[in-house]
């Protein structure tokens, strides 16, 4: 079977407080962006010396890990190891969402390898029960098993499905060259008491000094026309919405727009219905 393990975006994301086991609590909204995504291929091995093996072919960019570490190998070896029925695989997986951006890619590959062990060796399992096996691999994993707005609050993992209409609304991605980890994000962040704010993500405040080729890129989409621009997650991709303009004024900014950064820009798509 084939899946298109997609990205996502932030709206907001709040800072609340910093946990004693290290993690942060944060609040946010999680918004899937289906254009945008990786391609994972998985089949079963029909045959007995191979139980729990699995073979991994990867193309695309390349995942600055080793094999083991690669989320949908653990994944795997995870849900392997708690059900016998699951057999050996062999994968075939494409990267295109790159690292270091605030899209979940990683994260989203993890979710979609346990969905595809689910069908595949018919184990029947809820996506709540799917969401608490993928919760261990990454804080924002849990959402791509349900891969529809959420309200998201503790480390990301308590989610609340939300109705949000961006229905014919036009998103452009955005990335520079250079990325930001999660650890330098986190460098120096202060815990916010305001109140949650889908308008601004706390991390633009310490990413934004440090790249500001970021700040730049936030700043032209708003030149550009679009109602709404923000860093996804902790950087580095900043996405902008736009409307629809029969004038045409939108297409000619972009255009330019797009030129000043023809390197950088990951997708130019708009929003339909929600997949279930």
């Amino acid at each position: 079977m084939i899946l298109y393990p997609n990205c996502k975006i932030n709206l907001g994301l709040r800072v609340v407080r910093k946990r004693e086991d290290g993690y942060h609590d944060l609040e946010t909204i999680f918004v899937p962006v289906y254009g945008l995504h990786d391609e994972l291929e998985v089949e079963r091995i029909q045959n007995p010396e191979f139980r729990n093996q699995i073979s991994f072919s990867q193309e695309g960019i390349a995942v600055d890990c080793a094999a083991e570490d690669n989320l949908i190998i653990k994944c795997y070896r995870r849900m392997a190891a708690k059900y016998p029925q699951i057999g050996a695989v062999a994968v075939r997986f494409k990267k295109n969402i790159p690292f270091g951006a605030g899209l979940g890619g990683g994260s989203s590959d993890a979710a979609h390898m346990a969905l595809a062990l689910n069908e595949l060796f018919e184990l029947g399992l809820s996506k709540a029960q799917l969401a608490e096996e993928v919760k261990p691999l990454g804080a924002d994993c849990p959402f791509f098993i349900y891969n529809t707005p959420c309200y998201a609050e503790g480390i990301g993992d308590i989610l609340t499905p939300i109705d949000l209409d961006l229905k014919g609304t036009r998103i452009v991605l955005i990335k520079p060259e250079e990325g930001v980890s999660t650890k330098e994000a986190y460098n120096g962040i202060k815990p916010n008491p305001k109140p949650f704010d889908r308008k601004t993500n706390d991390f633009e405040a310490t990413v934004f000094p440090k790249h500001p080729i970021i700040a730049q890129i936030k700043k032209r989409l708003l030149d550009a026309g679009a109602f709404y621009a923000s860093m996804s997650g902790s950087g580095s991709t900043v996405f902008g919405f736009f409307k629809n303009d029969p004038e045409g004024r939108t297409d000619a900014h972009l255009a330019m727009l797009k030129d000043e950064f023809a390197s950088m820009v990951l997708l130019d798509d708009t929003f339909g219905e929600w997949k279930s």
